[in-house]
């Protein structure tokens, strides 16, 4: 039987802000266990909250950044339910009149360009951490909490249930991730809890338009956990309908070293949290002017820097969506080219040899010996005929060891390349000489034995000589 995937997204991003959402303690990740609270983010009684204006900045710069429309009046609420890591039993978030609404983000998955929409956009504080004896929570046999992270403002992003593959719910945490590193308003780091997502999936009938039961996994804080989570959760689901069985709508959670989610605790009904209005904090009034004073602050967004990196440098469509996903990335680029080199040679050297020793050592680019000017210096080296592509390999492997200048490694190593028409056709003359044999295929119609020849030159001149210069040398002859 043949079925429709429908996903929705709920995107949770701490803020980039030096303390939390209600009170003065610091957000540092990594402190010791328990030591950035106090009273009033541990809901102590007595109290009382006070907004961090930077906080509805952020969230206001996101839901422009995102297409929403920015509400004039919001207001923060009480989400009352128990969990351990919530010290006050309520959560302080938004429920009816949250700070953005109605936004979308455009994604691009095989060529196709589909429209997500975002329902809202809403701030609210984090709650504390637990930590597990075990990989899990399924398999532990004691929990402690950490409340250093209760109250690190965060932004909650809910999704319309547009998405309809794992593939494209990874382009959409993507777009998200890029647009909040571009505006500066989160760390992003995913592997820190910065940014983190609850999948909610469900199956139905193709051509069906009730969505089916749905299952939810929360906290899912990788690229990869969410397609392989999202992956394994619709086959698990597709057999239990083929065999004629019916979803249970719970919350799972994902076991990535076993590769399987698993039940955590069944949900019958929608959980009543009894919201409240929070007596404690004023409303939140933002006026047009206000708004679109912050929509002429934004930067430069990926969407219209793919188009000035496609218009203005002629880069294919993927080539510039890979280049501008990261805003870092697309910052190397743009130094590069305003330093003379070639925008085609510096996007293929970004995309080839650089990012394959980021992944290979899983650094960021920012981590980079290889700096955007070096490497624009060595493209320019390249552009000139000074070294050849191969040699570029070579030259490459140096700046990214040492960080050295490409000019200091190509005179120190000897590296120019050769184009003194003479020394080449000698080499080129010692080749055709001791290989009769390709020599002899060619004459005889094979073009292809050309490749042979010009490998060996390369290989005599150890990869000095100038590849044009010694395909046209080599055809002279041969064609004589």
């Amino acid at each position: 039987m043949s079925y429709e995937t429908v996903i929705g997204l709920e995107i949770h991003s701490e803020l980039k802000t030096n303390t939390k959402i209600f009170c003065g303690c610091a957000t540092t990740f990594g402190a010791e266990q328990n030591t950035n609270v106090c009273p009033v983010c541990l809901g102590l009684p007595g109290v009382l909250p006070v907004i961090n204006k930077r906080v509805v900045e952020f969230a206001i710069k996101a839901g422009i950044a995102l297409n929403c429309k920015i509400n004039n009046f919001s207001k923060f609420d009480r989400k009352n339910y128990y969990y351990p890591d919530l010290p006050k039993n309520f959560q302080t978030s938004q429920f009816d009149l949250p700070i953005a609404e109605f936004g979308y983000v455009d994604i691009e998955v095989d060529g196709k360009v589909k429209r997500i929409r975002i329902t809202r956009i809403h701030m609210e504080e984090d709650a504390g951490k637990l930590v597990h004896s075990g990989t899990t929570i399924k398999d532990s046999a004691t929990s402690n909490v950490d409340y250093n992270r209760t109250g690190v403002p965060l932004i909650e992003i809910v999704s319309e249930p547009d998405i309809s593959s794992p593939a494209e719910a990874r382009a959409y945490m993507e777009k998200v991730k890029s647009v909040l590193e571009y505006l500066d308003v989160s760390n992003c780091k995913m592997e820190e809890g910065n940014l983190r997502a609850d999948v909610n999936v469900s199956l139905r009938k193709v051509g069906a338009t009730e969505l089916g039961t749905k299952a939810e996994m929360k906290n899912l804080n990788s690229f990869k956990m969410i397609e392989n989570a999202l992956a394994y959760e619709i086959e698990r689901q597709e057999e239990i309908l083929d065999d004629g069985g019916h979803i249970v709508q719970e919350t799972r959670t994902w076991d990535d070293a076993k590769g399987i989610t698993l039940s955590m605790r069944t949900k019958e009904a929608a959980q009543d949290y009894r919201y409240l209005p929070e007596p404690d904090l004023l409303p939140i009034i933002t006026t047009d002017e206000e708004i679109e004073e912050y929509r002429r602050g934004l930067p430069e967004l990926p969407d219209a820097r793919k188009e000035r990196f496609m218009e203005k440098f002629d880069l294919s469509s993927y080539d510039a969506l890979v280049l501008t996903t990261s805003r870092q990335m697309a910052d190397y680029f743009d130094a590069a080219v305003r330093n003379g080199a070639d925008a085609k040679l510096v996007a293929n050297w970004i995309m080839g040899d650089l990012s394959k020793h980021l992944n290979s050592e899983n650094k960021d680019i920012s981590e980079s010996l290889v700096t955007a000017e070096n490497l624009a210096a060595m493209v320019t080296l390249i552009s000139k005929g000074t070294i050849s592509s191969k040699i570029a390999k070579t030259v490459f492997e140096q700046m990214w060891k040492t960080g050295d200048d490409p000019e200091k490694i190509v005179k120190e190593k000897g590296l120019v390349q050769i184009t003194d028409t003479k020394a080449i056709e000698e080499i080129v003359d010692a080749v055709i000489a001791a290989n009769p044999k390709p020599v002899e295929d060619y004459k005889g119609g094979n073009a292809k034995s050309i490749g042979f020849l010009v490998g060996q030159v390369m290989k005599q001149s150890k990869g000095k000589a100038n590849p044009g210069l010694v395909n046209e040398l080599l055809k002279g002859k041969l064609d004589a």
